[in-house]
């Protein structure tokens, strides 16, 4: 009999992965730490226009982008003469499954399907889980979703317990575990009892899907004002969506400035069982945001082609309060009623427009659906039902898990930047360790990986393997 146990299912992990991705991902190892990302993402994915004809056939993307017209004005009430840039939207709650996750869901469930998979397997909390078990029910394929939802007093929340319930509508099984080194472990457990295709948020299949966003984006905006946007907002979590759009932008010859946003959720730990139901957003915020910056590879997969560094060009968040509030300002303002995931960038756009020409555009690159357990008012009253102080006052105020403070008023509103330099560092010692004998491959992948000169890369690194 096969041994489950947690030690040896772990032990079985890179032949479970292996069989489960359909990639070989030692094709591109090029050194000790150096792999080559772009041959990954050109051989092991699909090119621009196989997935964008995988898309429409699945009624993926094409969505409208719109001009946040009111919203414009209100920044330009409460901004200096002359400051306010035009605002505009990406929908992509027009996607079949009501997030941006449908398109990197299409190309996976389509790859599963094409090699032959019986069905399709996904780790995740978000909307990725409904959007795989959309794209799964349209291509007769079946879907198991893994969720990490409750607390150790069987306690859930209601953002998550949404997305559950969506993923059953689309035709799911959903396994709902507790806070904890479980999920992994059920997760690779049932990609091995099944033999289920691994649709994981880290492939090449997964990053390569939302590259198409970043195409639209950019043409889109020339067609509607001429030129490419100034300014890209993305929500970032574990960074697909930032790498993503990143891709399609440069792809499409826009070389607008990608502003990654995530909710200041600082002093939280995503793994304690203590923290998880104080946090009122269970994705697109700094416990997923900082981590995946600073140690992509710690995923599903071998190496993970969501590599965010490469991308973002600023890096700001946004407080909780803030977040609720432009929630119900798009509501009505712009008669939009949409979930909190894209509405965080919208924050950060509302705060960076204000201090922008007016003739500048800044691009909100997506919005999801919204429901039941994602609307402010659970959210604020689950926050309440544990014992998180919710009121009205300056968001500086705001302290993640223990107050959250709404808006009283639009100019309140700003950003808070995020160190790069810092995270850079950071991603160095995460990548480097303590080995010493970096190849000069090695430190030329570590450059493209950090956006600093070899030389600079080098430097680094000998400072803190000094001890310095």
């Amino acid at each position: 009999m096969r041994d489950n146990s947690y030690q040896a299912v772990m032990a079985r992990r890179p032949d479970i992965i292996r069989q489960a991705t359909n990639i070989d991902y030692q094709e591109f190892e090029s050194g000790g730490l150096a792999f080559d990302y772009e041959k990954m993402m050109g051989q092991a994915a699909y090119d621009i226009d196989q997935i964008a004809a995988i898309q429409r056939d699945a009624g993926v993307g094409a969505t409208p982008l719109m001009e946040l017209k009111n919203i414009t004005a209100l920044v330009r009430q409460i901004a200096e003469p002359g400051k306010g840039a035009r605002i505009f939207l990406k929908d992509e709650a027009a996607n079949p499954s009501g997030s941006f996750k449908a398109r990197r869901a299409s190309v996976s469930v389509y790859h599963a399907c094409k090699h032959g998979f019986p069905g399709v397997i996904a780790a995740t909390s978000g909307n990725f889980g409904a959007a795989i078990a959309s794209q799964a029910a349209m291509r007769n394929l079946r879907s198991i979703i893994v969720q990490e939802v409750f607390d150790s007093r069987g306690v859930g929340q209601p953002e998550i317990m949404e997305k559950g319930r969506a993923c059953e509508a689309y035709g799911a099984e959903v396994l709902q575990l507790s806070v904890g080194p479980e999920l992994f472990y059920t997760f690779l457990l049932t990609l091995e009892e099944t033999g289920f295709f691994n649709a994981s948020l880290y492939t090449p299949f997964s990053i390569a899907g939302i590259e198409t966003l970043g195409v639209e984006v950019a043409e889109q905006t020339k067609k509607l004002i001429g030129r490419h946007p100034d300014v890209v907002v993305v929500t970032h979590a574990g960074g697909g969506n930032v790498t993503g759009t990143g891709r399609g932008l440069r792809r499409a010859g826009c070389q607008a400035e990608v502003v990654a946003a995530s909710v200041d959720l600082s002093g939280l730990h995503m793994a304690s069982d203590t923290d998880f139901n104080r946090k009122s957003f269970t994705t697109g915020h700094t416990g997923f945001g900082v981590p995946f910056a600073t140690n992509p590879d710690r995923v599903d997969v071998p190496r993970n082609a969501a590599r965010p560094l490469r991308y973002m060009d600023k890096y700001v968040t946004v407080t909780q309060g803030e977040v609720f509030y432009v929630t119900e300002m798009l509501a009505a303002l712009e008669g939009m009623e949409r979930g909190p995931a894209g509405n965080t960038s919208l924050a950060a756009a509302i705060a960076l427009a204000k201090e922008m020409p007016q003739d500048q555009v800044i691009v909100v690159q997506e919005t999801e659906y919204t429901g039941a357990g994602k609307h402010p008012s659970p959210q604020l009253t689950f926050a309440r039902a544990n014992g998180i102080v919710v009121r009205r006052g300056n968001p500086e105020d705001n302290v993640p898990g223990k107050t959250i403070v709404i808006p009283e008023h639009p100019g309140q509103m700003a950003v808070k930047n995020v160190d790069l330099d810092k995270l850079r560092h950071s991603y160095l010692r995460n990548a480097v360790g303590n080995k010493r004998d970096l190849s000069a491959g090695d430190l030329a992948f570590l450059a493209q990986e950090t956006r600093l000169s070899p030389a600079e890369t080098e430097r680094i690194i000998a400072d803190f393997l000094s001890g310095q």
